[in-house]
């Protein structure tokens, strides 16, 4: 990462509110279609880490999917919310103790049923996971630091999304696939390149740069907002994450 991510204004919670880990803590006692909906958003964005989790396990493909769809029903149907230690309120560390618990007390690993009347409660894209974890560290990584790595990663290509998302809304997708190499961590890549490439001035590059950056760490900011209890909490995950992406 070429920016710091520890700098820049305070995530916007209330742009969240539907999808904030917040929601579902806050009604951890009660039942809504709200905190259902934002629990099954966080899952549906970060059931990767989770995957990968359970394949450095020892379960073959086919096991991982059947645990990890069984995990995610069993999840929503609320039966895991009011007896885990939330860990400081972090979305991260409830789900992968959720995860050792559901893993300790399954015994009948075999069985192909979904909840919810035969449909799946969280829509998992399955078709890409073994491709991905062959690209995984070697087998000495242990469970719970893949797990970890594989959570900043996936947190790091939505927000990229995100970026290129709002930047081809406003026409200027060119000028985002031109600047993204100063965030993705390519190192060298001369301004006056890129300036000639895009048909900008050097000095306009570096602006769009500087503004590419400070948009990046905004909302590096929220979307890690979404998965903790408190904006304050913000600052403390992002430095955990960023020490488990270099371990």
């Amino acid at each position: 990462m070429s920016s710091d991510p520890h700098s820049g204004p305070a995530p916007d919670v209330a742009r969240f509110a539907t999808t904030n880990w917040s929601v579902v803590v806050a009604a951890r006692e009660g039942d809504s279609v709200q905190v259902r909906e934002a629990l099954s958003t966080l899952c549906s964005a970060y059931w990767y880490p989770l995957y990968a989790y359970i394949r450095r396990h020892g379960h073959n493909a086919d096991e991982a999917q059947d645990l990890t769809q069984e995990f995610f029903a069993r999840l929503l149907e609320r039966d895991f919310l009011g007896t885990v230690d939330r860990d400081k309120g972090r979305f991260r560390s409830f789900l992968l103790a959720c995860c050792k618990h559901f893993l300790a007390n399954e015994r009948d690993r075999t069985r192909a049923q979904k909840r919810g009347g035969g449909q799946p409660p969280v829509s998992l894209d399955f078709g890409t996971a073994e491709d991905r974890y062959s690209l995984e560290p070697a087998h000495n990584v242990t469970a719970d630091k893949l797990f970890e790595r594989r959570w900043v990663l996936t947190l790091l290509d939505h927000v990229l999304g995100r970026l290129h998302d709002e930047y081809v809304s406003k026409g200027k997708g060119e000028l985002f696939e031109g600047l993204r190499s100063f965030l993705v961590g390519e190192k060298g890549t001369p301004h006056s390149r890129v300036a000639v490439e895009l048909g900008m001035s050097e000095g306009a590059v570096k602006v769009a740069v500087h503004r590419l950056r400070q948009r990046y760490r905004e909302l590096l900011r929220e979307e890690i907002a979404r998965t903790v209890d408190n904006p304050e909490q913000v600052d403390e995950e992002i430095r955990e994450l960023f020490v488990a992406l270099g371990a």
